[in-house]
């Protein structure tokens, strides 16, 4: 084997961890390393879409409930805990793959972070306390001002990026764009082939997205939500509860947004990460690609890790 590590992508409700389980059912040795920023915290369950107890009995998970819903982990604590984890693996006798959508992960495994600086608390509750005061689209006009690029894609309302990038140009008087350089200029540091879930039918994964928050809410995500509100001193501007549905499900506990409102914004922001992680998945060197809609996917899965 000339690689370290094998990896699953896909956008949001594509099947991954599915065809992981699947795939291991099916005899390959395997142990799943999360790829997923949200699946760390613990008590997120419904609304992360986490692998059972079951699941993770039948077959080893990892990265999965390891911090409380008030902390952070970073992309770069992945990469250093991964890298540490993958000879673990390997000398079990085990494939180590990694699966999910958190495509920083995947990169900072791959490429390392840029140096950019450490976050700054007390720039970030200025910053906090300007939106307050005047909302996140009077920052996007700020960051316009000295970071136009990277306003420019980012929406008004995108609170968790802009914050960010506005962050890093009031600490260091550059740009976020200065300290981010491109796949294609770096050499990876680990071999990682990839199977890349990646529609054919975008209709059919829109579909899939709306049932599935469909289903989190009559599972009972808003219960879940009050239960850690009720455990947690927590705040809508942690990691956590930006996290896709947990921000909306806030949103409708502070009276916000209506019941519609929440299922539509839900929905429509899930759709949105699925477009950011397929824009990640365009740029992955070396990957195979299959639609998640193949009624042939398992065996041709199964072919792909017999192959490599």
């Amino acid at each position: 084997m000339d690689w370290d590590a094998l990896a699953i992508v896909g956008p949001t409700a594509s099947g991954k961890t599915a065809l992981a389980l699947h795939s291991a059912a099916a005899g390959v040795p395997i142990e799943i390393i999360s790829l997923d920023s949200a699946l760390v915290y613990q008590g997120m369950d419904i609304g992360t879409a986490k692998p059972t107890l079951a699941e993770r009995a039948a077959v080893p998970h990892h990265f999965i409930d390891i911090i409380a819903p008030t902390q952070s982990f970073s992309a770069a604590e992945f990469a250093e805990r991964c890298r540490a984890l993958l000879p673990e693996i390997r000398a079990r006798g085990c494939i180590p793959v990694i699966v999910g959508g958190t495509m920083m992960y995947h990169h900072a495994l791959l490429y390392g972070i840029d140096d950019m600086p450490e976050a700054d608390v007390a720039v970030r509750a200025e910053i906090e306390t300007m939106a307050m005061q005047h909302g996140w689209p009077y920052v996007h006009t700020l960051l316009s001002a000295v970071d136009q690029p990277t306003a420019a894609r980012l929406k008004p309302t995108d609170a968790q990026r802009i914050q960010r990038a506005f962050e890093v140009y009031r600490i260091t008087g550059k740009p976020i764009s200065s300290f981010q350089t491109r796949n294609a200029d770096k050499q990876p540091r680990l071999r990682m082939p990839t199977l890349s879930l990646e529609p054919l039918d975008r209709g059919i994964l829109h579909a899939n997205i709306a049932k599935r928050f469909s289903q989190m809410l009559n599972n009972g995500l808003l219960d879940e939500l009050k239960i850690l509100r009720s455990q947690y001193v927590l705040e809508a501007s942690m990691p956590s509860m930006r996290c896709v549905g947990y921000r909306q499900a806030w949103m409708y506990l502070e009276q916000q947004i209506d019941a519609k409102q929440l299922l539509d914004m839900g929905i429509a922001a899930t759709r949105q990460l699925a477009k950011r992680q397929m824009t990640w998945q365009r740029s992955l060197k070396e990957k195979t690609v299959f639609d998640p809609e193949d009624p042939f996917l398992l065996p041709k899965a199964l072919a792909w890790f017999e192959q490599i």
